[in-house]
């Protein structure tokens, strides 16, 4: 009996009160998703992947002041446009890529114009042209479409293997809220992403789906010892359940997590030193999902699901 009384106290020390704290929680993610959603407002960076447009590559030699460049380069053009440098492996020289958004691209006359001016303001760095590529908005729009579509097909294969797999505790509802931690994730990591001013390109896209992925699985651990605890605790209460084990599983989210963003810091450090700014839309919003995707597994996806039951409960006793 004493044996017992003891084990009850240890476990009650090791459990931390998730699911009290639920509207604190609730109200916090609320209040990102709706910072989130504000700054959109505020003008969204398209890249052309997505808007169409035109990409122009050049290599060069030495320096050049990107900042000088694209002041030259808006002038021949008459255009707004966003320019990146960067290195080219096994080489000596540089690459200097030049992008602007447009529905019609830019015509043969202002490329040569461009690249004849180049070569004159330039001419001790030895600029020549690489590429030149136009890019259909519509092809672009049919990404992003498929992006949405392979999103929502993802959603729903979770939804159904998180509901075969955790039947003992309900396992449609603790799949439709998995699946709405995941877009409280995306959201937010949206938000950042808008908010630091980075374009939304295929690093975005390959943000979304790092982060979507290590959510839902910091997601299913959480879940998993909650069915273990529910056999080797069958007559607990359901908060004190779902608490004990998120607190279980804690540490092990903590430790991918901390891992994972030290390593993009020092990733973020290393490009902006080396001037390979174009990783930096990759590593710095990355931190901000793992750590977003990390609340939403141990504060949101089980708070979610214990009021989804406790309502369920409440409306059985009614009828």
């Amino acid at each position: 009996m004493s044996t017992k009384v003891v084990d009850e106290k240890k476990s009650e020390k090791k459990s931390y009160d998730f699911t009290g704290k639920r509207k604190v929680f609730y109200t916090i993610s609320i209040v990102l998703i709706a910072l989130s959603i504000i700054v959109s407002f505020f003008g969204v960076k398209i890249a052309i992947e997505f808007k169409g447009g035109t990409m122009i590559t050049y290599s060069f030699i030495g320096e050049i002041n990107s900042d000088e460049a694209k002041t030259k380069v808006e002038e021949i053009l008459g255009t707004s446009v966003n320019i990146q440098q960067g290195d080219i492996f096994q080489s000596d020289r540089k690459r200097l890529a030049i992008s602007l958004v447009s529905n019609d691209g830019l015509t043969a006359e202002k490329q040569t114009a461009l690249t004849t001016e180049f070569e004159t303001i330039y001419a001790e760095n030895e600029i020549e042209l690489l590429d030149s590529t136009d890019v259909s908005a519509s092809s672009g729009i049919d990404f992003f479409i498929k992006c949405i579509v392979a999103v929502v097909f993802s959603a729903l294969i979770l939804i159904i293997y998180i509901a075969l797999r955790f039947k003992r505790i309900s396992g449609w509802s603790s799949g439709i809220c998995a699946v709405i931690a995941l877009l409280h994730d995306v959201v937010i990591t949206y938000g950042a992403f808008v908010a630091m001013g980075f374009e939304i390109n295929s690093n975005f896209v390959a943000v979304v789906l790092t982060i979507l992925g290590c959510s839902i699985n910091n997601t299913i651990v959480v879940y998993d010892r909650i069915r273990e605890n529910r056999t080797l605790m069958p007559v607990e209460k359901l908060e004190k359940l779902v608490n004990y084990s998120t607190t279980q599983s804690m540490s092990r989210s903590f430790r991918t997590t901390i891992t994972t963003v030290v390593t993009m810091i020092i990733i973020s450090i290393v490009a902006a030193v080396s001037g390979v700014t174009s990783i930096l839309s990759f590593s710095i919003p990355i931190c901000i999902g793992m750590i977003v995707g990390t609340y939403s597994s141990l504060c949101l996806a089980p708070c979610l699901w214990v009021s989804w039951q406790s309502r369920s409960e409440k409306k059985s006793e009614g009828k």
